[in-house]
C-alpha cells in the first residue's frame, strides 16, 4: 500500500459515540464524505493498526490512523507559467497571484491557470480539494491579486483547512471602493448564496451560508475610499458582495456595480474623471495583502505579506492627485 503522511486521533473518554466515518468527517472538514469512505474501504484507515469499517462505533481509548496515499495527478497539463513564490518548503508554498490569472482549470479554462503552473513547478500537490484543484486550500477570483497558500500533501492540506474552518487563519485584504464610509470601522454580517438567475453570481440571502467581513478605512479620496478588509469567513465573492450591499462596491468590479453604475447623477467634471479611471483600470481593485497561520509541520505562527500591485498603487496616486 503506497502511503504518504498520516494523521492520528485518539478517542477520549468524553467523545460521543458515533460512526467512524462521521467522526472523521467532523475532524477532516476539507475531505469529502466520498473520499473518507474510499479511504476506509481501501484500508487507508485503521483502528489499532487493523482495517475497519465505516459503520464502526468508536469507543474511548481507540487510536484511529488515517493514511493519505500519494495521488499522481496526470490529467492536468503542466505549463511553464512564471510564479511569484513568496515562500516554499517541503509541505507548502505561498504564491503571490497576479490579477488576470485564473486559479484552477474549469469548463472553458482548462489551461493557462495557476494550477497548470503549479503542476510544472511541484512534483506533488495535495488531492483533498478534488481533481481540478490540486493543492488549493483556498481561492482568489481571476481579477483579484494577492496571496494564496498551496498544500503539497493531504495532511498539510487538512490541517490548513481545519484552521480556515475554525477561523484561525488571518486574511487581510486591501481594496479601493466607491464612495465614503459612514464609519471608519465596521462589520458586515450577511449570509450569501448563489443567485438563482445567474449561477456565476452571489447575492445576500438569509438562507445562504454565514459570512462576516470586517472593514477599516485607510484613506478617503474624492469619489472613493481605500480600505483594509478582514475575512472572518471565506465565501465566494464575499468582499465584493458585502461591500456592494452597503453601497460601496469595489472599484471597477464589473459584476457587482463597480463600473458604469457609478456614473449616475454625477456632475460633468466627475463624469469625465470616472470615465478616465474606468478606462485606465479595468479590473476590480482588490488585493489579498497578508496571510497569518500556524505552519502545520513547524507548529509556528508564520506571516506573509504582499505589496500592493502596480495598478492599485497607480490608482491611489491618481486619486491623491484628483483629491488635491
Amino acid at each position: 500500500m503506497n502511503k504518504e503522511k498520516v494523521l492520528q486521533f485518539e478517542i477520549t473518554d468524553g467523545q460521543q459515540k458515533m460512526r467512524l466515518d462521521l467522526f472523521l468527517a467532523a475532524r477532516l472538514p476539507s475531505v469529502t464524505r466520498a473520499k473518507i469512505k474510499r479511504l476506509i474501504d481501501e484500508n487507508y484507515v485503521t483502528l489499532g493498526g487493523e482495517p475497519c469499517k465505516a459503520g464502526h462505533i468508536i469507543r474511548p481509548g481507540e487510536l484511529v490512523t488515517v493514511y493519505f496515499p500519494i495521488v499522481k495527478i496526470d490529467h492536468i497539463e503542466p505549463e511553464d507559467i512564471q510564479l511569484d513564490i513568496i515562500y516554499e518548503d517541503e509541505s507548502l508554498l505561498v504564491v503571490n497571484k497576479p490579477p488576470g490569472l485564473v486559479v484552477h482549470p474549469a469548463y472553458g479554462n482548462m489551461s493557462g491557470t495557476l494550477v497548470n503552473a503549479l503542476m510544472a513547478h511541484c512534483k506533488n500537490l495535495s488531492s483533498v480539494a478534488g481533481d481540478k484543484r490540486p493543492g488549493l486550500v483556498h481561492r482568489l477570483d481571476k481579477d483579484t491579486s494577492g496571496l494564496l497558500v498551496v498544500a503539497k500533501d493531504d495532511v498539510t492540506h487538512v490541517e490548513l483547512s481545519r484552521q480556515l474552518s475554525q477561523r484561525k487563519i488571518e486574511r487581510e485584504y486591501r481594496a479601493i471602493v466607491w464612495g465614503h464610509l459612514k464609519k471608519k470601522t465596521g462589520t458586515i454580517a450577511a449570509s450569501l448564496a448563489r443567485s438563482p438567475k445567474d449561477r456565476t453570481k452571489m447575492q445576500i440571502n438569509e438562507d445562504g451560508k454565514h459570512a462576516v467581513t470586517h472593514y477599516e478605512l485607510v484613506k478617503k479620496f474624492h469619489l472613493m475610499s481605500y480600505v483594509k478588509l478582514y475575512l472572518e469567513t471565506g465565501r465566494t465573492h464575499q468582499i465584493r458582495v458585502h461591500m456592494a450591499s452597503i453601497g460601496h462596491p469595489v472599484f471597477s468590479d464589473k459584476t457587482y456595480g463597480g463600473r458604469g453604475h457609478q456614473l449616475a447623477g454625477r456632475n460633468h467634471e466627475d463624469t469625465i474623471l470616472i470615465k478616465e479611471f474606468l478606462k485606465k483600470y479595468d479590473r476590480q481593485m482588490l488585493h489579498a495583502r497578508s496571510l497569518v497561520f500556524v505552519h502545520p509541520q513547524r507548529k509556528e505562527l508564520v506571516r506573509f505579506d504582499s505589496p500592493l500591485p502596480a495598478d492599485m498603487q497607480m490608482l491611489i496616486q491618481d486619486l491623491e492627485t484628483a483629491s488635491v
